[in-house]
């Protein structure tokens, strides 16, 4: 390793001008990489609700559809709207009171229903149905609702997910550049308050922004990125990998000593030093984030693939770009040096050790409500209901609820031969279920009342195309609750009843899927990621004892963390449930790696249990608390700006997490050390030669 470290100062001039040519192919590459902003397509594929979208698309030729309301407009001018919309690209087809019945049919001879469905005389307005021709997180479906929402506006609302998908969109271009100067602006403040120079942690910022770029830049490799991952990325990247660039710092200060002044040479052995602990403390985050790719909802291998290749680059980066940095702008950093007020490490930890009990006490006190409050966490899944009231489709889907009863919509996929007959009777059973507002199909509307010359030319092919006919449902309960859920059975059991090959789509039937999966999911990621981490520090320790005390501790964390959001009421979006966990023991448990590592090298140089641990966590209590406070930095300030629940509520449960651990390690961890002692003597490597009494 020391030969790397040496020929990295040798060229550390071209590693500096190769570094900054590559952001060039890095930046094209990051800004031509799509983004997807349709959350559940990334259901598997092989489900029915999946099936059925890719049949829409292929097939019939649409793949989503929103409910637009019109106020304050005359029938004359709604018909003209309808024409600009229908000729925008990635609008299939239009469906408004106009399309179902001649506008010359008398009032009186209409179906209520069908009237109300499509009119709110009170409030002035009309319903217009928009199909589109590609999913509703396609491109050209948000530029089409872009559009939209621009044609009439404060009369035209346009609702549904895919409005909800534009919204998102818009707003993650907009706030993605402030998450990160929020980011960055936070940990430069601590870093700068904890060590001794302020243009080190400058270019500590500035190598792991390179990195992130070359991150970004190669996720060309999977197609596109979901716009959770393109959000969290940076601050993510940047929280879990700015220890790597600390602990190059530190090492490479006591090099310095050790070797007179001699920064080169000091800078090679401070890399040698840097690139096998860290090497060693980074594959528990890239285990961590791995495990999301065991998640059968593919958000998880989406981010956990971009992520774990973060953490990689993150330590070649350090390992390379940022020494060759330091040694550079070497004499600014001595220029601006200055004194830090550092704690009395050593009487902190004395007490702690001191008074392990009492810890313990209060650690089996808070363990049972944290666990109570772990296993009642409150999720959400209906994305829609969070949007910002500022946003358009959180206004239009409001006024879709409270001007026309209407919450989720369904679709009905069945063949286009099923016969009149049986349409008619399906949707009749249909609309007899409790939340139904209005079902829709071609032969349903050829009511006997209205004659068949009065129906407008081209509605048939709005509801039939092909080998399939589609069918609309609307529903007065809400996406994801539990009354959505149940009617969703029970329009399945009566759609299969007339046509076995007939299947329900839509938003509410594919987040009932989602609720399912991403149960599931969440057992086999918390499985996956402790059973990984557990191998990984079995081997580095080479016992088998210390693996189950370090888990046990950062789980604890978790616990309280994740337990405190029942205690304040408060409702998590349903990724946060599957990813925090994860990515807090994965990323945190180096804090009781490094403790542990001083605690057995303490052990095996003949201390005994109590000094042991004492100076263990007194020599790496500074390192625990600027990692954790720089993962806070990172995270806590775009937890509090973001106005997207999702990021908002993923960064500030990170943030929080950080700081449990914090604590956790300092408090917990040197109290399960004085308990488990002899244990972990006897059932560890190297241990019992310089111990045969405890």
């Amino acid at each position: 390793m020391i030969k790397f470290g040496k020929g990295i100062v040798r060229l550390r001039i071209p590693i500096l001008i190769l570094a900054f040519v590559l952001l060039i192919p890095s930046a094209i590459s990051f800004i031509n990489t799509r983004i997807n902003y349709d959350i559940l397509s990334y259901l598997p594929g092989n489900i029915e609700t999946m099936k059925g979208q890719d049949i829409m698309v292929d097939e019939f030729g649409s793949g989503a559809l929103s409910f637009i309301i019109l106020e304050h407009m005359e029938n004359q001018d709604v018909k003209v709207l309808e024409s600009e919309i229908s000729g925008l690209e990635g609008v299939k087809d239009t469906l408004w009171y106009g399309s179902v019945a001649d506008l010359s049919i008398p009032r009186e001879i209409l179906p209520d229903k069908l009237y109300d469905f499509f009119n709110n005389s009170d409030a002035d307005s009309q319903l217009m149905v928009v199909i589109f021709s590609d999913t509703m997180g396609a491109d050209e479906t948000m530029n089409a609702i872009d559009q939209m929402n621009k044609m009439v506006e404060d009369h035209c609302f346009v609702s549904g997910m895919g409005a909800v998908n534009t919204d998102t969109k818009n707003m993650i271009m907009q706030q993605t550049p402030i998450y990160i100067g929020i980011a960055v602006l936070l940990c430069f403040g601590v870093m700068a308050f904890t060590m001794e120079s302020i243009v080190a942690p400058l270019l500590f910022l500035l190598s792991i922004g390179m990195s992130i770029i070359y991150n970004l830049g190669t996720n060309f490799i999977q197609g596109e990125i979901s716009y959770l991952t393109m959000a969290l990325t940076a601050v993510l990247q940047l929280a879990v990998t700015l220890d790597y660039s600390i602990f190059l710092w530190h090492s490479y200060q006591e090099q310095i000593l050790r070797f007179d002044g001699d920064k080169k040479r000091a800078m090679a052995h401070a890399i040698s030093h840097t690139l096998v602990s860290v090497t060693g403390s980074s594959v528990t985050t890239v285990a961590g984030f791995l495990a999301l790719c065991f998640m059968t909802f593919t958000l998880g291998l989406d981010l956990g693939i971009v992520m774990a290749k973060g953490v990689v680059i993150g330590v070649i980066g350090c390992v390379t770009i940022l020494p060759s940095m330091l040694l550079v702008f070497d004499k600014t950093i001595e220029k601006t040096k200055h004194k830090v007020l550092m704690p009395n490490t050593l009487k902190i930890s004395n007490g702690i050790t001191k008074y392990y009990r009492v810890v313990l006490v209060l650690f089996i006190l808070i363990l049972v409500p944290a666990v109570y409050g772990y296993t009642h966490t409150n999720v959400y899944y209906d994305l829609a209901s969070t949007m910002p009231e500022s946003s358009f489709s959180k206004q239009a889907n409001d006024k879709l609820s409270e001007q026309y009863h209407m919450g989720a919509t369904h679709i009905i996929l069945a063949p286009s031969d099923m016969t009149a007959k049986n349409s008619r009777n399906m949707i009749a059973d249909i609309e007899k279920l409790d939340g139904i507002k209005i079902a829709m199909s071609f032969d349903s509307i050829l009511d006997p009342t209205i004659p068949k010359e009065f129906v407008p030319e081209g509605l048939e092919g709005v509801f039939k195309n092909g080998k399939y006919q589609m069918m609309i449902i609307s529903s007065e309960y809400n996406t994801a609750s539990d009354e959505v859920n149940t009617q969703v059975d029970e329009i399945n059991k009566i759609v299969h009843m007339y046509n076995k090959k007939a299947m329900l789509i839509g938003e509410a039937p594919c987040t009932k899927d989602l609720i399912t999966i991403t149960d599931e999911d969440f057992k086999r990621v918390s499985t996956v990621s402790i059973g990984a981490i557990f191998l990984i520090i079995l081997l580095v320790f080479k016992s088998l004892s210390i693996p189950a005390v370090l888990v046990m501790v950062i789980e604890f964390a978790i616990f309280v963390n994740m337990g405190l959001t029942s205690y304040t009421g408060t409702v998590i979006p349903f990724i946060a449930s599957v990813v925090i966990g994860t990515i807090q023991l994965g990323a945190t448990v180096d804090y009781a790696i490094l403790m542990t590592n001083k605690y057995k090298r303490n052990r095996l140089e003949g201390m005994e249990k109590q000094p042991a641990i004492a100076k263990a966590l007194g020599d790496s209590m500074m390192s625990i608390i600027v990692s954790a406070l720089c993962f806070f930095a990172a995270t806590f300030g775009v937890g509090v700006y973001s106005n997207i629940d999702m990021v908002s509520q993923l960064c500030s449960l990170l943030s929080r997490g950080a700081i449990i651990s914090m604590f956790v390690v300092i408090l917990v961890l040197p109290t399960m050390l004085m308990l488990f002692d002899k244990v972990i003597c006897l059932t560890s490597m190297g241990f019992r030669k310089k111990h045969k009494h405890f």
